[in-house]
Protein backbone atom coordinates (compact mmCIF):
# COMPACT_ATOMS: atom_id res chain seq x y z
CA UNK A 1 0.00 0.00 0.00
CA UNK A 2 1.58 3.43 -0.84
CA UNK A 3 1.82 6.27 1.09
CA UNK A 4 3.04 5.96 4.89
CA UNK A 5 -0.28 7.90 6.04
CA UNK A 6 -2.40 5.53 4.67
CA UNK A 7 -0.95 2.55 6.35
CA UNK A 8 -0.93 4.62 9.54
CA UNK A 9 -4.60 5.15 9.73
CA UNK A 10 -5.20 1.23 8.40
CA UNK A 11 -3.03 0.25 11.64
CA UNK A 12 -5.01 2.61 13.75
CA UNK A 13 -8.65 1.77 13.37
CA UNK A 14 -7.45 -2.20 12.77
CA UNK A 15 -7.09 -1.42 16.67
CA UNK A 16 -10.75 -0.64 16.79
CA UNK A 17 -12.75 -3.55 17.94
CA UNK A 18 -14.71 -5.51 15.30
CA UNK A 19 -12.54 -4.27 12.98
CA UNK A 20 -8.86 -6.11 11.83
CA UNK A 21 -6.61 -4.98 8.99
CA UNK A 22 -8.71 -6.10 6.14
CA UNK A 23 -11.93 -4.02 7.28
CA UNK A 24 -9.84 -0.87 8.00
CA UNK A 25 -8.06 -0.99 4.41
CA UNK A 26 -11.89 -1.16 3.20
CA UNK A 27 -12.84 1.47 5.33
CA UNK A 28 -9.68 3.74 4.31
CA UNK A 29 -10.69 3.44 0.92
CA UNK A 30 -14.18 4.13 1.48
CA UNK A 31 -13.21 7.32 3.64
CA UNK A 32 -10.80 8.45 0.22
CA UNK A 33 -13.07 7.85 -1.92
CA UNK A 34 -15.53 9.77 -0.14
CA UNK A 35 -13.44 12.81 1.52
CA UNK A 36 -15.60 15.71 2.11
CA UNK A 37 -18.58 13.62 2.22
CA UNK A 38 -17.11 11.13 5.19
CA UNK A 39 -13.38 12.05 5.58
CA UNK A 40 -13.55 15.65 6.74
CA UNK A 41 -16.52 15.63 9.05
CA UNK A 42 -14.91 12.36 10.08
CA UNK A 43 -12.25 13.75 11.32
CA UNK A 44 -13.86 16.95 12.46
CA UNK A 45 -16.43 15.12 14.70
CA UNK A 46 -13.23 13.17 16.24
CA UNK A 47 -11.13 16.51 16.60
CA UNK A 48 -14.48 17.81 18.37
CA UNK A 49 -15.08 14.26 20.48
CA UNK A 50 -11.25 14.36 21.85
CA UNK A 51 -11.41 17.69 22.71
CA UNK A 52 -15.55 17.93 24.58
CA UNK A 53 -16.52 14.44 25.92
CA UNK A 54 -16.11 14.21 29.36
CA UNK A 55 -16.16 11.31 31.76
CA UNK A 56 -19.24 11.96 34.31
CA UNK A 57 -17.87 12.12 37.83
CA UNK A 58 -21.42 10.45 39.31
CA UNK A 59 -21.86 7.67 36.91
CA UNK A 60 -18.91 7.05 34.40
CA UNK A 61 -21.09 7.98 31.50
CA UNK A 62 -19.63 9.80 28.05
CA UNK A 63 -20.86 12.94 27.88
CA UNK A 64 -20.16 16.73 26.63
CA UNK A 65 -21.25 17.96 30.33
CA UNK A 66 -20.15 16.39 33.93
CA UNK A 67 -22.78 15.87 35.38
CA UNK A 68 -23.84 13.71 32.31
CA UNK A 69 -27.22 14.45 30.89
CA UNK A 70 -28.72 11.12 32.31
CA UNK A 71 -27.56 12.06 36.12
CA UNK A 72 -28.76 15.60 35.45
CA UNK A 73 -31.99 14.57 34.56
CA UNK A 74 -35.04 15.24 37.12
CA UNK A 75 -37.22 12.77 35.38
CA UNK A 76 -34.59 10.06 36.49
CA UNK A 77 -35.63 7.39 39.31
CA UNK A 78 -33.20 8.53 42.08
CA UNK A 79 -34.07 5.07 44.12
CA UNK A 80 -32.85 2.56 41.41
CA UNK A 81 -29.02 2.60 40.23
CA UNK A 82 -28.11 0.42 36.86
CA UNK A 83 -24.72 -1.16 37.44
CA UNK A 84 -23.13 -1.84 34.20
CA UNK A 85 -20.01 -2.78 33.20
CA UNK A 86 -19.00 -0.33 30.65
CA UNK A 87 -20.51 2.62 29.23
CA UNK A 88 -21.83 0.54 25.67
CA UNK A 89 -23.76 -1.74 28.22
CA UNK A 90 -25.08 1.56 29.54
CA UNK A 91 -25.99 3.08 26.28
CA UNK A 92 -27.57 -0.07 24.93
CA UNK A 93 -30.07 -0.06 28.21
CA UNK A 94 -30.81 3.73 27.46
CA UNK A 95 -31.77 2.79 23.84
CA UNK A 96 -34.03 0.54 24.41
CA UNK A 97 -36.23 2.46 26.71
CA UNK A 98 -36.10 0.04 29.60
CA UNK A 99 -36.03 1.93 32.58
CA UNK A 100 -35.81 5.21 33.65
CA UNK A 101 -33.61 4.55 36.95
CA UNK A 102 -29.77 6.08 37.21
CA UNK A 103 -27.02 4.41 35.73
CA UNK A 104 -23.43 3.65 37.10
CA UNK A 105 -20.46 2.47 35.11
CA UNK A 106 -17.73 -0.07 37.02
CA UNK A 107 -15.14 0.46 33.61
CA UNK A 108 -14.72 -3.43 33.52
CA UNK A 109 -15.01 -6.89 34.87
CA UNK A 110 -12.90 -8.68 37.73
CA UNK A 111 -10.22 -11.17 35.39
CA UNK A 112 -7.70 -12.57 37.08
CA UNK A 113 -6.04 -13.74 33.65
CA UNK A 114 -6.35 -9.62 32.79
CA UNK A 115 -4.95 -8.54 35.75
CA UNK A 116 -7.87 -6.59 36.50
CA UNK A 117 -8.86 -6.43 40.60
CA UNK A 118 -11.25 -4.79 42.65
CA UNK A 119 -9.44 -1.81 42.74
CA UNK A 120 -9.30 -1.39 38.71
CA UNK A 121 -12.98 -1.12 38.76
CA UNK A 122 -15.31 2.06 40.37
CA UNK A 123 -16.72 -0.23 43.27
CA UNK A 124 -16.15 2.60 45.48
CA UNK A 125 -17.85 5.15 43.82
CA UNK A 126 -21.06 2.90 43.82
CA UNK A 127 -20.63 2.50 46.96
CA UNK A 128 -19.95 6.07 47.82
CA UNK A 129 -23.35 6.93 45.82
CA UNK A 130 -25.42 4.16 48.01
CA UNK A 131 -24.04 5.33 51.66
CA UNK A 132 -25.17 8.86 50.44
CA UNK A 133 -28.56 7.86 50.75
CA UNK A 134 -32.37 7.58 49.09
CA UNK A 135 -31.13 4.56 46.91
CA UNK A 136 -33.64 1.71 47.51
CA UNK A 137 -32.12 -0.73 44.80
CA UNK A 138 -29.32 -1.24 42.87
CA UNK A 139 -29.77 -3.71 39.53
CA UNK A 140 -26.28 -5.86 38.43
CA UNK A 141 -26.61 -5.54 34.61
CA UNK A 142 -23.58 -7.76 34.43
CA UNK A 143 -22.91 -10.11 31.07
CA UNK A 144 -23.67 -13.42 31.46
CA UNK A 145 -19.94 -14.37 31.50
CA UNK A 146 -17.90 -16.04 34.40
CA UNK A 147 -16.26 -12.50 35.04
CA UNK A 148 -19.35 -10.68 34.91
CA UNK A 149 -20.76 -12.49 37.14
CA UNK A 150 -17.95 -12.75 39.48
CA UNK A 151 -18.18 -9.14 39.31
CA UNK A 152 -21.49 -9.28 39.98
CA UNK A 153 -21.30 -11.13 43.40
CA UNK A 154 -18.52 -9.25 44.62
CA UNK A 155 -20.50 -6.13 44.04
CA UNK A 156 -23.43 -7.76 45.72
CA UNK A 157 -21.32 -8.52 48.57
CA UNK A 158 -19.69 -4.85 48.90
CA UNK A 159 -23.28 -3.65 48.98
CA UNK A 160 -24.51 -6.13 51.84
CA UNK A 161 -25.60 -4.43 54.77
CA UNK A 162 -25.99 -0.90 53.22
CA UNK A 163 -29.94 -1.22 53.30
CA UNK A 164 -30.44 -1.36 49.62
CA UNK A 165 -32.42 -3.81 47.67
CA UNK A 166 -29.62 -5.29 45.44
CA UNK A 167 -31.27 -7.66 42.61
CA UNK A 168 -29.77 -8.68 38.95
CA UNK A 169 -30.97 -9.09 35.27
CA UNK A 170 -32.75 -11.89 34.58
CA UNK A 171 -31.00 -14.58 32.49
CA UNK A 172 -32.57 -17.20 30.37
CA UNK A 173 -35.07 -17.66 26.46
CA UNK A 174 -34.31 -14.71 24.50
CA UNK A 175 -37.70 -12.61 23.28
CA UNK A 176 -38.62 -14.57 19.99
CA UNK A 177 -35.64 -17.32 20.79
CA UNK A 178 -36.46 -20.72 19.86
CA UNK A 179 -35.40 -23.45 22.69
CA UNK A 180 -33.80 -25.85 19.93
CA UNK A 181 -30.81 -22.99 18.96
CA UNK A 182 -30.25 -22.35 22.50
CA UNK A 183 -27.00 -23.24 24.41
CA UNK A 184 -26.97 -25.42 27.49
CA UNK A 185 -25.90 -22.95 30.17
CA UNK A 186 -29.14 -20.49 28.58
CA UNK A 187 -31.72 -23.24 28.88
CA UNK A 188 -30.18 -23.93 32.13
CA UNK A 189 -30.13 -20.45 33.47
CA UNK A 190 -34.50 -19.89 31.91
CA UNK A 191 -35.05 -22.97 33.85
CA UNK A 192 -33.94 -22.06 37.11
CA UNK A 193 -35.09 -18.30 36.70
CA UNK A 194 -38.76 -19.95 35.91
CA UNK A 195 -41.75 -17.86 37.95
CA UNK A 196 -45.48 -18.20 38.41
CA UNK A 197 -48.12 -17.37 36.00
Amino acid sequence: MAGSELERLVQLLARLPGLGPRSARRAVLALMKKRDQLLLPLAGAMREAAERVVTCSACGNLDTCDPCAICADPRRDPTMIVVVEDVGDLWALERSGATKARFHVLGGVLSALDGIGPDDLDVAGLLRRVREGGVAEVVLAMNATVEGQTTAHYVADRLAGLGCRVSRLAHGVPVGGELDYLDDGTLVAALRSRRSL
